[in-house]
């Protein structure tokens, strides 16, 4: 057992304690107390004095793409102006087809540190790898299982190369789903699709049904352009809501990251099947695919968490610009307020993950928590809290992470990995990996 006092201690989005402490048994907490009760309820309680921080939840990741740091500085020698030569011109032949084992393991390993660093205590990550080795999940769990984080894992699985290549997949991710249930206390899998443009509706019945039978998530990318728009159409005469609702598709074990190029009577739909949504405001800018409805989505109660998608895994950027970009798109500065961004990042992240004891500091759940030095310029008060930390806040400040109790970022050291050796090995794999395509050093 031990005890950490906090100058701040937010519980959630609706409750912050001031001087108040956590009390934290094993992996669990078990009570949140002012400093001074703490003091005399457990007196032979080791004792963590961060009476100058504020406790707060880890962040939740709720979509990204671990390998996708082998992508970030490579010298481009196409150009693309859309979503579709993006895929088609660069992404899926230079970079996806072409990701193998020790990709997987070196950029599982570099991002977890940078997640780690920013506050990330779980994250669900689509490995986008078609051509990778059977039981490469297994090693990428093996590797975030020992750093000590939590996570969804899963291989994306479709036919744009072949039906026999998707089935493949899915197989893997069944496998992998099974292994996870027998082998890790942190890591777990789901089933995991591409879009409506790479997969026939024969193909994303049969995951959905895998999804079912395992009692697990179903995750797929909607309409993260117009492109999807466009095929859906052309190809079924339907929006791609529209589309997958009457196949029966939506309910609430769908996980639907991206959601930018969708309409009202879907956003209308994704609430009634009570479709978890995740929102990627950087990576959305990156591919020029405009931005999601986030504000009308939580208006209408659907749940949106925040991913990175890989592209920037600094989680205080992330919540900067969740609060700030829609504010210019809408021309609404009253749009995604700090705490509605903070909550994003927490709860909201747990929730659509399915992880019911985490998210919220609260007794009885896991002990998932960030100390955070108050570093601000200027003073934080119980009004401006959210805001403080959603738009000034930097990954500088955070002092600790823990996570199920246990330090994996301590006094701004890490506990479980080598940062050095881990981002050398990393430039290395880069390096080699960029020399062997198309795109040269």
């Amino acid at each position: 057992m031990f005890i950490v006092k906090g100058k701040y201690l937010i519980s959630s989005a609706e409750k912050v304690y001031m001087n108040h402490a956590l009390v934290v048994d094993k992996e669990n907490i078990i009570e949140i107390l002012s400093n001074e009760e703490v003091e005399k309820k457990y007196s032979n309680a080791k004792i963590i004095d961060k009476s100058n921080c504020i406790l707060m939840p880890g962040f939740i990741n709720a979509h990204m793409h671990q390998y996708g740091i082998l992508s970030r500085g490579i010298p481009i020698n196409v150009e693309f102006k859309n979503f579709e030569e993006f895929l088609l011109d660069y992404w899926w032949p230079f970079i996806e087809n072409r990701i193998g084992l020790k990709e997987v393991k070196a950029t599982a390993r570099a991002s977890a540190i940078e997640l780690i660093e920013s506050g990330v205590i779980g994250f669900c990550d689509t490995l986008e790898a078609p051509n990778t080795k059977e039981g490469t999940l297994i090693e990428q769990a093996r590797i975030l299982e020992k750093i000590g984080m939590k996570a969804i894992i899963s291989l994306e699985s479709c036919e744009r190369i072949s039906h026999e290549n998707g089935m493949k997949c899915l197989n893997e991710n069944e496998d992998f789903i099974e292994w996870s249930r027998e082998n890790s206390r942190l890591i777990g899998g789901m089933m995991c699709t591409h879009t409506t443009f790479t997969c026939s509706h024969g193909f994303l019945r049969l995951a959905r049904e895998r999804a079912k039978k395992l009692r697990v998530l179903w995750q797929f990318h909607l309409s993260e352009s117009i492109y999807e728009v466009k095929k859906s159409l052309e190809n079924h005469n339907k929006f791609p809501v529209e589309y997958l609702d009457d196949l029966e598709l939506l309910d609430n074990s769908v996980l639907a990251s991206q959601c930018v190029k969708i309409n009202e009577r879907e956003i209308e739909i994704l609430r009634e099947r009570d479709v978890k949504v995740v929102h990627m405001p950087l990576s959305n800018c990156e591919v020029g695919g405009g931005f999601a409805p986030i504000p009308k989505l939580l208006k209408e109660g659907v749940k949106v968490a925040l991913g990175t998608d890989g592209y920037i895994n600094d989680f205080f950027t992330l919540m900067k610009s969740a609060f700030l970009l829609h504010k210019a798109t809408m021309e609404d500065a009253s749009v995604m307020p700090a705490k509605t961004v903070f909550r994003m990042a927490t709860e909201y992240g747990a929730k659509v993950l399915g992880w019911n004891d985490t998210g919220r500091l609260v007794p009885k759940g896991k002990g998932d928590f960030i100390i955070m030095e108050d570093n601000f310029k200027t003073p934080v008060t119980l009004d401006n809290i959210f805001d403080q930390i959603v738009v000034q806040g930097k990954k500088e400040f955070i002092d600790s992470l823990y996570i199920n109790g246990k330090p994996v970022l301590e006094n701004k050291i890490l506990k479980t990995i080598d940062k050095e050796e881990v981002f050398k090995d990393m430039r290395n794999i880069a390096e080699e990996f960029w020399n062997c395509s198309k795109f040269k050093l």
